[in-house]
Order: structure tokens, then C-alpha cells, then sequence
């Protein structure tokens, strides 16, 4: 089975390790044989898989699990949380949703408790970036607009690489990782200048601000492309049906960061009326 994805290739030879673990024929007594088949084995049933591959179905599943989970948690944090608390709440559950964002990424831990923990850190900043921007800015009306443009983005996107428009090929997805570093790089450093009153624009409302701003929201459109293209992989290699949890974390994270760009953008163009 081969992928232009080094980590879901080596996945794969791992999930069919799994599959095989296990197999062999019934001995005479029903149990199942771990090694050489018993003698008469070819009389009886193969054992059942020692796992389940994942499907489309659990991807879609679970990523509509883990945004209610967000959904649910961004309303309460939104409705709980204190005005004078919400840069405080902002700031740590941006810091934890990181720490947490990076081990499920780098590790590739298929551990449905820790990825709907993320899921509900996810929901508190969200929710504290949203009411930061629409009831403490007083930009009236912008979350609905930016959920909106949110998943109308997310089911182009879906339909675009449905339709092979856009293909997630090799060349595609380096450059994508490159890129997306790149941002991330940049949105730190900007970040840790603006702690010592330095400020780049990137963040500001004006020329820098919003190229910025469309440079983020057109590189996090095309991140869904390298999640629907690992969703395709991995129901191709067989991975465990556990893997569907990752697949899922990878989508809400893009949604994420698509939904806060364009909360970002929206507030611009507000602030020029």
C-alpha cells in the first residue's frame, strides 16, 4: 500500500500488522490458532479480525461529535465566563488547545478522551474570541456571518476535491506544509513582539492586516484538502476505525482557524463602516 503520506504509510503497515495479529485457523476445541494451524485446521472457520477498519462514516461521525462538543462548549463559556475574564480565558485555553493541538498532531494519539478534551478547550476559546469581537467590540451580528462563511467554505472545499478540481498531490502538499509553517511562524513571532509593544501590522486593521487575513483564510481552505486526502488515505491503508478520532481532530482544527480568520477579516471591514 503506498501513500505520498510517509506517517500514514507507515500507519498502514502498522494496521495491517494489527489485522493479521491474531489470525489462523480454529484448532479442533473452537479456539482460535495464534501461529501454525492445528492439524485438520482447513475444517474450520478463519478467525475474525483482530480490528476495524475506518470508514467515511466514522470520520463524519466523529467530526460532527466533536463540533457539537465545541459548539456546546463556546455557548457556555460564552453565557459563564465573566466580560472582565475573557482575555484571561482567551489567553489559557489558547495556550492549552496548543499544548494539546500539538501533541495530537505530532504524536498521532488516537485517544478519543484527550481529542474531546481538545474539543471542549476549542469551544472556550472560540467562544471567548467570538463574544471578545461581537459583544465587548460591538461588531453586532458577526459570529452568525462568520459560522456562516465558515461552512459554506468547508462544503466548497468538499466539493472542489469531490470533483478532483483540486488534487492533493505530492508537490501540493509540501507546499502547503511549508506554507502553513510559515504562517504559524509568522503569527508567533508577531505575537511575542506585540508582548514587547512592537507591533508588524499583520494583525492590524489595515493593508498588511487584511492581505494577512486572506492569506490565512486561503491557506485554511486548502488545508481541507490535506484532511479530506488523509481521510481517503487512511480508509485505503485500513487504518484501525480509532484513527477516525484524528482524522476528525485534523478537520476541527482547520475549521478552527478558518472560522477566527474570517471572524478577523469581518471585524475589518465592520471597522471601516
Amino acid at each position: 500500500m503506498k501513500t505520498s503520506n510517509p506517517v500514514l504509510s507507515r500507519l498502514g503497515q502498522a494496521a495491517e500488522r494489527e489485522r493479521t495479529a491474531g489470525y489462523g485457523a480454529y484448532g479442533p476445541t473452537g479456539a482460535p490458532g495464534y501461529g501454525q494451524p492445528y492439524p485438520g485446521a482447513t475444517d474450520y472457520p478463519a478467525a475474525p479480525p483482530a480490528v476495524k477498519p475506518m470508514t467515511i462514516d466514522d470520520v463524519v461521525v466523529k467530526t460532527v461529535t466533536l463540533l457539537g462538543i465545541t459548539g456546546v462548549s463556546a455557548v457556555v463559556a460564552w453565557n459563564v465566563v465573566p466580560d472582565s475574564a475573557t482575555g484571561a480565558a482567551w489567553i489559557g485555553a489558547a495556550v492549552i488547545g496548543l499544548i494539546l493541538g500539538l501533541v495530537i498532531s505530532f504524536m498521532r494519539m488516537a485517544n478519543p478522551a484527550l481529542i474531546v478534551t481538545y474539543a471542549v478547550i476549542e469551544g472556550v476559546f472560540v467562544g471567548m474570541a467570538s463574544k471578545f469581537f461581537q459583544e465587548i467590540l460591538g461588531y453586532q451580528g458577526i459570529v452568525l456571518q462568520a459560522v456562516t462563511a465558515t461552512f459554506g467554505v468547508f462544503f466548497l472545499m468538499a466539493i472542489l476535491y469531490k470533483a478532483k478540481v483540486i488534487r492533493a498531490t505530492p508537490k501540493f502538499q509540501r507546499g502547503m506544509y511549508a506554507v502553513m509553517g510559515g504562517i504559524f511562524a509568522l503569527i508567533l513571532i508577531n505575537l511575542v513582539l506585540s508582548l514587547f509593544g512592537v507591533s508588524t501590522g499583520l494583525r492590524d486593521n489595515g493593508a498588511i492586516g487584511y492581505i494577512f487575513s486572506i492569506v490565512c483564510i486561503v491557506v485554511a481552505a486548502l488545508s481541507f484538502i490535506l484532511s479530506f486526502n488523509e481521510v481517503e488515505e487512511g480508509v485505503r491503508l485500513g487504518l484501525p476505525q480509532r484513527y477516525s478520532w484524528v482524522a476528525a481532530f485534523g478537520i476541527l482544527v482547520s475549521l478552527v482557524w478558518l472560522y477566527l480568520e474570517i471572524l478577523r477579516l469581518l471585524s475589518f471591514l465592520q471597522g471601516d463602516d
